[in-house]
């Protein structure tokens, strides 16, 4: 049993921040909160998603398991108005998604869960580096890295507490350094590592500019990106595998 009505603004930007990983997922139907993990084809980048029950304005769940393609529930979300609420409703028998929107009906059919790449296991890493930034920090660094380069240095300078998103290029380099200053709050470690500016890139897509930013990060280590949406009732951690430096 599933039925609940969320604001379409709410439910995209969780599906936004899924869709650019994978193109179907399975959606853990819980009591008190509906749930996503999934990774990508290359094993690269990993994304893990909760929506608290309190971010709906009515919500009611037993605990299954359903399976969707992404694009198909993007498209109809898109269908609404910021301001719209969305009806979804999960017809058992035929195992559908029935999904209303300001009198505009639609019948989603789901796709079998066992079909679907399983859910990844999201390491627990102990992090040497801690970073909190703004959204639009991290979107200015990411933007300037992709004049140069296709991959991404993320870096904390101990000594000077300074935290750097850079890219070299064949000709061209480019180093954005943000100080205690410009970052929320900084823990500073060892941490440096290098990352496919593609899958970055796409992550960035779905994170609001005005988003407080948590970066875990150490050296030549998976970094993890944690922020909230929905009022601080949806969480998305990511986490996207180095790409690794040889000598």
């Amino acid at each position: 049993m599933f039925q609940a009505i969320v604001s379409a603004s709410t439910l995209r930007d969780a599906l936004d921040s899924v869709s650019v990983l994978v193109d179907e997922c399975k959606i853990r139907l819980n009591e008190d909160e509906l749930a996503i993990r999934a990774v990508d084809p290359a094993n690269v980048g990993m994304v893990d998603l909760t929506l608290d029950a309190a971010a709906f304005e009515s919500y009611e769940a037993d605990g299954g398991v359903i399976g969707v393609n992404l694009s198909r529930l993007e498209d109809i979300a898109g269908m609404a108005n910021t301001g719209d609420l969305v009806h979804l409703e999960l017809d058992e028998e035929t195992r559908k998604l029935h999904i209303q929107i300001e009198g505009l009906s639609y019948t989603l059919a789901l796709i079998d869960p066992d079909s679907i790449r399983q859910e990844p296991d999201i390491p627990d890493l102990d992090l040497p580096a801690t970073i909190v930034v703004e959204g639009t920090h991290l979107d200015r660094g990411i933007k300037a890295a992709d004049m140069v380069s296709d991959h991404i240095g993320l870096r904390v300078d101990e000594a000077d507490e300074t935290f750097h998103i850079e890219a070299e290029g064949d000709t061209d380099d480019v180093d954005l350094e943000l100080g205690r200053d410009d970052l929320i709050d900084l823990s500073a470690g060892p941490a440096d590592s290098l990352f496919s500016l593609d899958y970055l890139k796409d992550m960035n897509k779905a994170i609001p500019s005005d988003a407080e930013v948590t970066v875990e990060l150490g050296e030549e280590f998976p970094v993890k990106l944690h922020y909230e949406f929905g009022e601080g009732m949806g969480h998305v951690t990511y986490m996207l595998a180095p790409r690794i430096q040889s000598d």
